[in-house]
């Protein structure tokens, strides 16, 4: 039985989702499973290809001509896995299928809803993307942060994947941000407890909590989340920025992340093997020379 990690954000956006959800591909594949990711999009538009590049950041292009979020990016670097247009779903594309689908009398006059059927292409694209992989894992990320409006159709989705495939074959990862605060010198896990309630109030209790921060994170708060959030205190990872984005995978590793997502989604795999990442990433600590490297852009004010 195929199975399905779905990863999501809280408090704030730009929280990390992309990298880690590539990261976390890359842990797995290093097991020797096969894997695909996914990417939703909660914007009403159909594409990237006509967003402002100011707003949004630079298009990634696939090999079938698609162009897609730039996270789509990040997940061909981090696992190796060429992905396609199905890699890439937007609100826009989903109620173009579903309204194109109701002029043509597929629903036979029935009363189109977001539940069941705004919520039934979702699972349709996202199932899609697995059977035109073969992949053993499928890792969706849901753009935005939860208590987005834009967001909850794609939720109650991933909500009702859980009930359709099995709770042993579905894994949700949320990914949180801890905000420093400088007059106490001290992170702050109350967003981060509101964000879980938010999610939970969706129908949807987080298996793994990823603690994005810019300070060490200290084990007692750690603690503190496991506890107000109910997840196992070793299902809470604290990520600290790094200043080189290829090093996440082997925090995440060094940090029991694979091992406990195998043994929740009980997954025979291979030990797993990192040793090339980690000469990669000591070759970026530790370049033997520099070269200078130009790189032309038309939009460059958007780091992301």
């Amino acid at each position: 039985m195929r199975k399905y990690i779905f990863c999501t954000g809280g408090v704030i956006s730009s929280v990390g989702k992309g990298v880690a959800a590539a990261s976390v591909g890359r842990v797995l594949k290093a097991r020797g499973m096969r894997i695909s990711i996914q990417k939703l999009d909660p914007y009403i538009n159909v594409d990237p290809g006509t967003m402002s590049p100011y707003q949004h950041g630079e298009v990634f292009v696939t090999d079938d001509g698609a162009e897609t979020d730039l996270d789509l990016g990040h997940y061909e670097r981090f696992t190796d896995e060429n992905l396609t247009q199905a890699s890439n779903v937007t609100t826009g594309q989903v109620y173009a299928e579903v309204i194109a689908r109701e002029r043509q009398g597929d629903f036979l006059g029935g009363t189109i809803q977001v539940i069941p059927h705004i919520t039934n292409e979702i699972k349709r694209r996202i199932a899609l993307v697995g059977e035109q992989s073969g992949a053993d894992v499928v890792i969706v990320e849901v753009g935005g942060t939860v208590g987005d409006i834009e967001g909850l159709p794609f939720l109650e989705a991933l909500r009702q994947m859980r009930r359709d495939v099995g709770r042993e074959n579905t894994l949700y990862i949320h990914v949180t941000f801890l905000p420093h605060v400088g007059a106490t010198g001290e992170l702050k896990t109350k967003p981060t407890q509101h964000s879980v309630r938010e999610l939970r109030s969706i129908g949807i209790q987080p298996d793994i909590i990823i603690a994005r921060a810019d300070y060490p994170v200290a084990g007692t708060l750690c603690d503190k989340i496991a506890l107000f959030c109910d997840v196992e205190r070793r299902a809470v990872v604290p990520l600290v920025t790094t200043p080189v984005l290829y090093e996440v995978p082997l925090i995440l590793e060094d940090a029991g992340l694979g091992d406990f997502i195998v043994e929740r989604l009980r997954i025979e795999t291979e030990s797993p093997d990192l040793s090339e990442w980690r000469e990669l990433v000591d070759r970026i600590h530790a370049p033997k020379s520099a070269l200078p490297i130009a790189i032309v852009g038309k939009y460059v004010e958007l780091h992301d």
